[in-house]
């Protein structure tokens, strides 16, 4: 399933070792230096590990729980953030969009764009993100079973477009809190595409009376090697030098310094499970 993944992302370096991929950086692009410091960190990581990396990052953030929650330092900013990271740390990048007019403009930028869960069911985004040509990565809806994507991946398949991903972020059942169902990775690996464990906003808790998202990283290493011993083909983390000083989702983050412990465990998974 990943071969397809190798031929449509530049830079991607698809291992034969049966190695997970990583999809990791800040929840939103805060400023050049510090994406550029995250990516190249993490890159080293992955290649020392054999993993292959796509660098994510937000350019705008439009699900916010609150007016004067922060959501970008522009469009076109961040934009020029993620394509100067892909080219200068040599990686393949991936940024979420929200709405259909966004994905032709995003798409100059990016390799691969990402369709938030709570937007997966829209026919005409996933159909605008296919016609890009780009990868797109679909993130399983909180409200929905593993089972029910298959309709989302046909969106995209049928739009002619056949590189999807499927991400998984847990399930919602409105009472300020997540829970990871792991039949979902099979469920959705049937329908012949990657799929992903999105372990850090699988540890938020939405919906907090302050305004802010909550979350446990504590348990970010329980998920993600939960995911690994599943079978899950990838993960996504969100990592930040100072997740306290994050603009967005620091609740939740990974400290980027932690990474490296925690990969290295991950590859010992896989390693065992194979």
């Amino acid at each position: 399933m990943l071969n397809t993944l190798t031929a449509a992302l530049p830079n991607f370096a698809h291992t034969n070792s049966g190695q997970f991929f990583l999809m990791a950086g800040p929840c939103v692009i805060e400023g050049e230096e510090m994406a550029l410091r995250i990516a190249e960190q993490v890159r080293a990581m992955c290649d020392r590990l054999q993993i292959p990396f796509i660098f994510k990052g937000s350019y705008r953030k439009a699900n916010r729980s609150r007016l004067d929650s922060f959501t970008g330092i522009g469009d076109e900013t961040a934009l020029k953030i993620l394509q100067k990271v892909g080219r200068e740390i040599g990686v393949p990048t991936v940024t979420d969009i929200h709405e259909s007019g966004e994905a032709a403009m995003a798409a100059e930028y990016v390799d691969m764009l990402q369709i938030p869960a709570f937007l997966c069911r829209q026919t005409e985004l996933l159909v605008a993100a296919a016609n890009t040509g780009k990868v797109v990565n679909i993130k399983k809806g909180q409200f929905l079973s593993g089972e029910s994507m298959g309709f989302a991946v046909d969106k995209v398949r049928q739009s002619g477009n056949p590189h999807v991903i499927l991400t998984d972020r847990g399930n919602s059942f409105g009472y300020s809190d997540l829970v990871v169902d792991y039949r979902n990775i099979p469920a959705m690996q049937s329908f012949g595409v990657p799929v992903v464990m999105d372990v850090t906003h699988s540890l938020q808790e939405p919906n907090q009376s302050s305004g802010v998202t909550g979350g446990k990283p504590q348990l970010i290493q329980t998920i993600a090697s939960a995911a690994i011993a599943v079978g899950a083909d990838g993960l996504f983390i969100e990592t930040h030098p100072t997740p306290a000083t994050a603009k967005s989702d620091g609740a939740n983050m990974l400290q980027l310094d932690r990474l490296q412990t925690l990969l290295e465990r991950l590859t010992r998974i896989r390693e065992a499970v194979r």
